[in-house]
């Protein structure tokens, strides 16, 4: 069986937190394709990477404070699936996606991305970019 382990504790010192690109209102307003420009599977594998191994990750448990959720509200796991986004391990991250997010295809759309302000990282630099 294989050993499950984070991405790369040192991850977030090593790579910078990046963000999708949005294409030019001028040019969206011609089509219905995606807002954001995708991530090349490498970007991708490397905000993956930035992904620590906490002790606790608040990331992933949704809680209501002050009127506010910190973490997300549906219990992705998102440790576990950056790290096998880190590993290239595709089906597999979408499969541990799946455990709790029947709809990833939208609700990946409209999520305001609670969980990057709950993250660890976020304490001493840039949170771990997870919505991509």
């Amino acid at each position: 069986m294989e050993e499950k382990k984070m991405s790369t504790p040192t991850g977030f010192m090593e790579y910078k937190r990046e963000l999708p690109s949005d294409r030019d209102p001028l040019e969206r307003i011609k089509d219905w394709n995606e807002f954001h420009r995708m991530f090349s599977e490498e970007q991708l594998r490397t905000q993956g990477a930035r992904c620590m191994d906490c002790g606790t990750p608040y990331c992933h448990t949704g809680i209501e404070l002050g009127g506010s959720v910190s973490g997300c509200p549906i219990n992705n796991l998102i440790p576990e699936w950056n790290s096998l986004v880190y590993r290239g391990l595709w089906k597999e991250a979408y499969e541990r996606l799946n455990k709790t997010n029947n709809f990833p295809e939208f609700t990946g759309r409209v999520c305001p991305a609670p969980c990057e302000g709950s993250c660890t990282v976020g304490l001493i630099g840039d949170a771990v970019t997870i919505k991509t």
